[in-house]
């Protein structure tokens, strides 16, 4: 151990933590821009493999997909203290933050954002704000692991975000869609949205990796221990958070690269305010969560949890809304296109920060953290 007269010594935080990550996490960028581009060559080129690939749906959203978000969910559940999430909750500051973040200036800054970069594009601007009401519960939770964030934390936030999404979803889309442009003397757009689609996301796509990710840590710990679950079996199936990221990827933009490919310019329209979003919406939380005192760790968390978004249901709402070549439903697709590079930046973006801004937390992580721990 360095000795705290000599900092010299010491390696800078961020510098540790992306040094010592295993080939596959320190080369995240590199796997998913290859991802995302093998995922658009295979679907604009590969006839008919959208429809093979969404001849089979578990709920609104296809097979394979829905099988590469379990696999990528369930390593990084499984690696919860759950034993720990009284600690979270009895965190008032961060709980009603994060509230206010998600629930409240999010959604409104996107119709802000929707409506100053698409007041033309009425359909885009829809979908658009069909985004920002769909709250991540899903790949922040990756984000948040490679960032060193409390993963206690991001469980109970991701799940308190899917209680609302199923109770809120449709009044806030009934709000934003019809009731505020109104008293603006805007144009209104007229949507229903599926209850039972919006409950059925939340229970597949975290319901079953959260269950098995609490069962696997209970009857681990309880046949071996903490310590040769943790040091042993977690490293086993920590890669595959990573693979199955990587597989959804790939299928998601196979599913949608015809659609991506030969619209570019309305993607790039599209893009301009999700951008503008996912920065400002992180960048908020993180300044927050420092004006609060709320750590490193928490604060990281109150950041990916604030920024990212549900596109599995934000596509399947706008499909099931409005039809599968709708604008709103381009919309929809465009989002992850623009939000996996993005925050996959701002994981190294929370790291510099650790030293710039957090430099006397003790809360900081004192090893890297890496998918595969």
């Amino acid at each position: 151990m360095s000795h705290p007269s000599a900092p010299s010594s010491v390696q800078p935080p961020e510098d540790a933590v992306v040094g010592r990550l295993s080939t596959l996490d320190r080369f995240l960028p590199v796997w998913i821009i290859a991802a995302m581009a093998a995922g658009l060559l295979l679907g604009r080129f590969i006839p008919g493999l959208d429809a093979a690939l969404d001849a089979v749906r578990i709920g609104e959203v296809s097979l394979p997909i829905a099988v590469g978000l379990l696999v990528m969910m369930y390593p990084v559940l499984a690696k919860v203290r759950y034993d720990q999430a009284r600690r979270v909750v009895a965190d008032r500051k961060l709980l009603v933050t994060s509230l206010l973040i998600n629930w409240i200036a999010a959604p409104a800054f996107m119709f802000a954002l929707a409506w100053i970069f698409l007041p033309d594009l009425p359909e885009y601007r829809t979908g658009l704000i069909i985004v920002g009401l769909a709250r991540c519960i899903a790949m922040v939770m990756i984000w948040n692991d490679l960032a060193c964030g409390d993963r206690e934390a991001a469980a109970v936030l991701v799940l308190i975000n899917s209680v609302f999404q199923v109770i809120a979803f449709g009044v806030l889309g009934w709000f934003y869609l019809q009731v505020l442009p109104g008293w603006l003397g805007l144009p209104t757009t007229s949507a229903d949205f599926s209850f039972w689609a919006i409950t059925a996301s939340v229970l597949i796509f975290l319901g079953i990796p959260l269950l098995a990710g609490f069962l696997t840590r209970t009857l681990g710990e309880r046949a071996k221990g903490r310590q040769w679950y943790e040091e042993r079996f977690l490293p086993r199936i920590g890669p595959w958070a990573l693979y199955g990221l990587l597989f959804t990827i790939v299928l998601l933009f196979a599913l949608q690269g015809g659609t991506i490919t030969s619209r570019p310019l309305d993607v790039m329209r599209i893009a301009l305010p999700l951008l503008a979003y996912f920065v400002v919406v992180f960048g908020v939380g993180m300044a927050l969560g420092r004006l609060l005192g709320l750590g490193y760790a928490k604060t990281t968390t109150l950041a990916f949890t604030a920024a990212g978004n549900n596109f599995e249901l934000a596509i399947a709402v706008a499909i099931g809304a409005f039809g599968v070549s709708s604008g709103q439903a381009l919309a929809g697709v465009v989002g992850p296109l623009i939000e996996v590079p993005v925050l996959v930046a701002l994981v190294y973006v929370a790291l510099w920060s650790r030293r710039r801004f957090f430099a006397t937390d003790t809360t900081l992580p004192t090893s890297p953290r890496s998918m595969n721990p």
